[in-house]
């Protein structure tokens, strides 16, 4: 091995130790007891003997950097799924999506076939300004051909250094030649609050897609948008929301229940993981009554707010118990530009409930869990009865279980195969092109003749179907249709407001409205 291989290879190996020893001075009494006669010394020069002795006779070279990885991943393995290890790139990539911003150029990408293509340009950046579109297919970026790339790997050659440079290359559907877009590189705001909106009953509804540094100042702008309209009720929809930041969390709580209210507390091991959270401003009154929706998805901070709203009789809670995701972890960056990811402890509510869901923990690190398991697990979370600040009962043991239960519809095979070769979007793009003068009206409707048309793509896109599976599927093509070419004309919102009629749980909630006008009424209805 040559002395700076060498010299890098024994620093490494310096930092393991110290982290192993870090991480085992710091146990408990109970677990040095079982660990005794262990000493941490020879363990240490047992790890040392093992990646000498590999060095030495493995039949081919190693490359030191690579084993330390993998020993280091091992280790971290053998605790949480959550607890994780990161290069410098994924270091920097993940404190990057929890701030909310990066350098970009403002579009929406997905992998079709074997191109990475624009699903939309958002509104106000640099692609939306210079005309990028849906369709438009990337082939090249500042010269180099990524068709054939993940979003991932394309994602890392757009991105970069706010005021610096790109090319993109598009082949677009209609036009022979491709084109050349060169960008100038933008802060690009990652929005945790895509929707919001009055709808027809006079509920307002707000979508929370995840919590990052922008959600409280996002909430806020439309709670004000929606109450300036006179909204007598109000729909929160955290449903697939992954979390973020706690104290985002927190502060979204504090614009429903008022200053000083304890939301969250953690727990762990250590003294400095046993810590508080209370709500810290002063906020207006919101006196008419709320819907929470969760499903399977909401995870962390979104089970947070969800569980801090039904322990304060704040809101109604609505779908299905979420993930269970209640462990706090901490980010620790390392000397090299590397980081590690620890669980340090566990979210508990108000309540007393713990968000956390052990069983989780075992699917996530890929162990197979039986049906009589999960039933197992549902069973002994109701057997743990908490109560609201009211006097509601609530049930612990891993999620937040609703108020009210709601399953989701499930698509068809048919609607499944549609979407998983992005019929829709697909044919929105050819008919706009082969009709470029197609006026699409904000009350648009997919007539018969549309519909015929998108069934003869389908069939051209080798997708096959029979009578039942048209019978079943109609209603969500024509919807999901609509959607498509709203958005293309009209943006987001309005494409998501075309759906509504096809989600199940959203129509409960506000069916929920139309019956019931305070909260006290709602919960005494989910009491029953």
């Amino acid at each position: 091995m040559k002395p700076s291989k060498q010299r890098t290879a024994l620093i490494t190996i310096a930092g393991v130790w110290m982290l192993a020893a870090i991480l085992l001075f710091s146990a408990t009494a109970a677990f040095a007891q079982n660990q005794k006669g262990k000493d941490i010394y020879s363990q240490l020069s047992l790890f040392t003997e093992v990646l000498q002795k590999l060095k030495q006779y493995y039949v081919t070279d190693l490359n030191d950097e690579d084993l330390i990885k993998a020993a280091i991943i091992g280790m971290l393995g053998d605790t949480d799924p959550h607890t994780t290890y990161f290069t410098a790139e994924e270091f920097k990539d993940f404190t990057t999506s929890t701030k909310g911003a990066f350098g970009g150029l403002g579009i929406q990408i997905d992998k079709i076939g074997d191109y990475v293509t624009v699903v939309s340009p958002i509104e106000g950046t640099p692609a939306y300004r210079m005309g990028i579109t849906a369709g438009d297919k990337i082939i090249k970026v500042d010269g180099k051909n990524v068709v054939g790339f993940s979003t991932d790997e394309a994602i890392k050659h757009m991105r970069g250094d706010v005021g610096t440079q790109v090319t993109i290359t598009i082949s677009r559907p209609g036009i022979a030649e491709p084109m050349d877009f060169t960008i100038i590189r933008e802060i690009i705001k990652i929005k945790s609050v895509p929707y919001f909106f009055k709808l027809d009953n006079g509920v307002g509804y707000i979508r929370i897609t995840q919590f990052n540094e922008n959600t409280t100042p996002e909430l806020r702008e439309a709670l004000t948008g929606l109450e300036s309209q006179n909204i007598r009720g109000l729909i929160l929809d955290l449903r697939s929301n992954p979390g973020g930041l706690l104290d985002q969390a927190v502060d979204t709580v504090n614009e429903f229940i008022g200053k000083d209210k304890l939301v969250v507390e953690t727990k762990g091991r250590i003294p400095s993981s046993n810590r508080q959270h209370y709500t810290r401003h002063s906020t207006r009154a919101r006196n008419y009554p709320i819907v929470v929706l969760i499903n399977e998805a909401s995870a962390s901070a979104s089970e947070i707010f969800a569980g801090s709203l039904q322990d304060w009789d704040k809101a109604l809670v609505m779908g299905r118990t979420s993930f269970g995701k209640g462990s706090v972890q901490q980010l620790f960056p390392l000397v090299n530009g590397n980081g590690i990811k620890v669980t340090t402890s566990y979210y508990y509510i108000k309540s007393g409930r713990c968000i956390h869901k052990m069983l989780n923990d075992k699917l996530l690190k890929g162990k197979e869990v039986s049906e009589e398991e999960k039933k197992e697990d549902e069973a002994k979370s109701h057997e743990h009865i908490y109560y609201t600040v009211n006097g509601r009962k609530v049930y612990g043991g891993g999620g937040i279980t609703p108020d009210i239960d709601i399953q989701s519809d499930l698509l068809s095979n048919f609607g499944i195969e549609l979407r998983r070769k992005n019929a829709f979007f697909n044919f929105t793009v050819d008919y706009l092109v082969d009709h470029p003068n197609y006026n699409v009206p904000i009350d648009f409707r997919v007539d018969d003749s549309m519909l015929s048309s998108f069934l003869t793509f389908v069939q051209n896109q080798n997708i096959s179907y029979t009578a039942a599976d048209l019978d079943s599927t109609t209603s969500f093509i024509r919807s999901t249709l609509k959607s498509e070419f709203l958005r293309k004309k009209y943006g987001d919102n309005e494409a998501y407001k075309a759906t509504i009629d096809q989600d199940k749980q959203l129509q409960a909630a506000i069916d929920l409205f139309d019956k019931y006008t305070t909260m006290e009424e709602m919960f005494a209805h989910a009491a029953r």
